[in-house]
């Protein structure tokens, strides 16, 4: 199966008997109370708003919101607000953490603090999907958002991570890039190497599952063109592959931006690993990817609980 658009991962978000409790941390965020209560709209989330009270109500009575139906928890001035939204979660009464008007450091120190209990035995990363325009389907990317640096067992974590998002959308065995600067193995470039001893690995002793290609350079994941030109041959480039692993967060977050700004690409966001699903997108990002990172979870939550023994 392919995602060909975001209307296609909108189909695969299970009927639920009740909807899911978003908590949304930063509630005071125009956009992503826009996505949220569209995604009310739709059925299957229920707005959990955690955040200054007065604030909240402005941007609800200017979005034409504030006779929706939802929940206010009301954080004074100097409290910690996505603490107060992961002890909610924490105590049961909501399902999915939502990143609303707060930096990214202010929401992520407390979701990575072990002491309140998020974390699983598996690494946290961020996995994005794009649709971008002349590319033939979705294409994840990960991680640009949470670790800065992986080293190779924090990569295969990564990789793990990227494959699981994709089964969550139906995909039977994803094909990964694992991007490098160039494509062949350069002892000058510790990227290639990482890259050759992963796929090696992969094909020995699998420890995600998925296929794995690399090291390979950007424009060979993407062109066909590209792949004639430099006499490469992938049996995935210029539209098969379903993701691309890049080498750290800076290449990961540049590209993502990239896509957005240039490319006037659609994206959406969440974070894997976690004991919940958090929906995790830019602050400038449009109501319509706050939406679909909410589409995101709810599918990985329902996927999430069908892997459990």
């Amino acid at each position: 199966m392919e995602i060909k658009n975001f209307d296609n991962i909108i189909s695969r978000v299970p009927k639920l008997s009740a909807p899911l409790r978003v908590v949304l941390a930063g509630s005071d965020g125009e956009n992503m109370l826009r996505g949220l209560f569209q995604a009310q709209n739709e059925g299957f989330v229920q707005p959990v708003l955690v955040g200054d009270r007065a604030r909240t109500m402005v941007q609800l009575e200017k979005l034409g919101l504030e006779q929706e139906p939802y929940t206010m928890v009301d954080t004074p001035p100097g409290h910690n607000v996505t603490q107060a939204a992961i002890d909610i979660i924490t105590c049961g009464e909501g399902d999915i953490l939502m990143r609303g008007n707060l930096p990214t450091r202010d929401f992520l120190m407390p979701v990575l603090d072990r002491k309140n209990g998020l974390r699983t035995e598996r690494l946290m990363s961020h996995v994005s999907l794009a649709s971008i325009p002349e590319y033939p389907k979705l294409l994840a990317l990960s991680d640009m958002t949470i670790i800065v640096n992986p080293n190779p067992t924090q990569k295969k974590a990564i990789i793990k991570n990227t494959a699981d998002a994709l089964k969550a959308f139906g995909y039977e065995n994803p094909k990964l890039a694992l991007m490098a600067l160039v494509e062949n193995v350069n002892f000058h470039m510790p990227d290639t190497i990482e890259a050759q001893r992963l796929v090696s690995e992969q094909k020995q002793h699998p420890f995600a599952d998925c296929e794995l290609w690399g090291p390979i350079a950007y424009d060979l994941i993407i062109s066909k063109e590209a792949c004639r030109l430099k006499h490469y041959d992938c049996p995935w480039s210029g539209g098969g592959f379903d993701g691309i692993i890049a080498q750290n967060l800076i290449a990961a977050n540049t590209l993502v931006k990239s896509w957005l700004i240039h490319a006037h690409a659609v994206t959406c966001g969440a974070v894997v690993g976690a004991k919940v699903p958090i929906a995790l997108t830019s602050r400038s990002a449009a109501a319509e990817e706050s939406f679909f990172s909410l589409v995101f979870c709810a599918v990985l939550n329902e996927w999430r609980k069908s892997q459990k023994p």
